[in-house]
C-alpha cells in the first residue's frame, strides 16, 4: 500500500466529488459526503479547514468508510 498523501480537507473533497460524492450539507468547518451504492446511503464528513492538512488517522478513515484505494485517491487528485 502507497503512502497516504498530505491533502487540504478542501483538496479531498474535490477528489470525492470525482468519484461520485455529494457535498451535502456543511456546518462551520465540515462538509457531509453523501453517495448511494446499491440502494444504500453512504455518509460521513470531511474536515475543510482552511489551508489545513488532514490528519493521517482521519484521512484513512475517511478512505475505508468511502471504499477508496490510496492509488485510487492518488488518481482522482491529478
Amino acid at each position: 500500500m502507497s503512502r497516504l498523501p498530505r491533502i487540504t480537507g478542501k483538496e479531498l473533497a474535490k477528489a470525492l466529488q470525482k468519484e461520485g460524492f455529494e457535498i451535502t450539507r456543511q456546518r462551520g468547518s465540515h462538509v457531509q459526503m453523501t453517495k448511494y451504492i446499491d440502494g444504500e446511503k453512504l455518509t460521513f464528513p470531511v474536515p475543510v479547514h482552511a489551508g489545513k492538512i488532514v490528519k493521517q488517522g482521519t484521512l484513512k478513515g475517511i478512505l475505508r468508510k468511502a471504499n477508496i484505494s490510496v492509488e485510487r485517491l492518488e488518481r482522482l487528485l491529478r
